[in-house]
């Protein structure tokens, strides 16, 4: 999803939260600024629509779930009242999170306690999620145990998993026959299905040809 900056004044966090509240459309906020979400490509929905398909499945009657992309993940400190505007509020293409949630406040609509964060790759965003949110995610989440990165031009996932030492580890999974366990949820991710009806830029070529 896409991400357009929509003013240069700093918001505090309550400011944002009153008016992304209100709001018709998605904005994430990161240190005072407010950015719009852009829509998503077929590819996008596609990829997004299947990991919550096939992890929704693996979780059915287990004490973890996956939260849909309306739900907010706060990585950063806060203090009601207090006008600060450090911190990130991101909506994650798709979160799983085990035992009882965790929220900011009574509206429940900002989750505190992921497991899993999963972004799926556009252009326009790429850069901001492999960076400020990964540095973020890792650094304010304690809960966290897994960051998965999900391409849409080609059958590939980078997977950010904390380890029982406490170090982060960094791998990538590439081909629709690959596979990749996510230990923290006891759960397995088939490419072939992550990519179900994904066409990729030389298919999409071939068939404009």
């Amino acid at each position: 999803m896409g991400l357009a900056q929509t003013a240069s004044y700093y918001y505090t966090i309550d400011e944002y939260l009153d008016l992304e509240r209100d709001a018709e459309e998605r904005h994430e906020y990161l240190d005072g600024e407010i950015y719009a979400m852009a829509g998503e490509s077929l590819a996008h929905s596609d990829i997004c629509i299947n990991l919550a398909g096939e992890l929704r499945a693996q979780l059915k009657g287990r004490d973890c779930r996956a939260t849909s992309p309306n739900m907010k993940v706060r990585s950063g400190p806060y203090i009601k009242q207090q006008r600060t505007t450090k911190g990130l509020y991101s909506y994650p293409d798709l979160a799983i999170v085990c035992g009882e949630p965790q929220f900011q406040d009574e509206h429940k609509d900002i989750l505190l306690n992921p497991t899993v964060i999963i972004e799926v790759l556009s252009p326009s965003t790429e850069a901001f999620d492999r960076r400020e949110k990964l540095l973020r995610y890792r650094a304010q989440l304690p809960t966290l145990r897994d960051y998965l990165l999900v391409a849409q031009d080609q059958p590939a996932i980078e997977h950010f998993h904390l380890n029982e030492a406490g170090y982060w580890q960094h791998t990538v999974v590439i081909g629709l026959d690959a596979s990749l366990c996510l230990e923290s949820i006891d759960c397995a991710l088939n490419l072939n299905e992550v990519y179900d009806r994904v066409k990729f830029p030389e298919e999409e070529a071939e068939t404009d040809d």
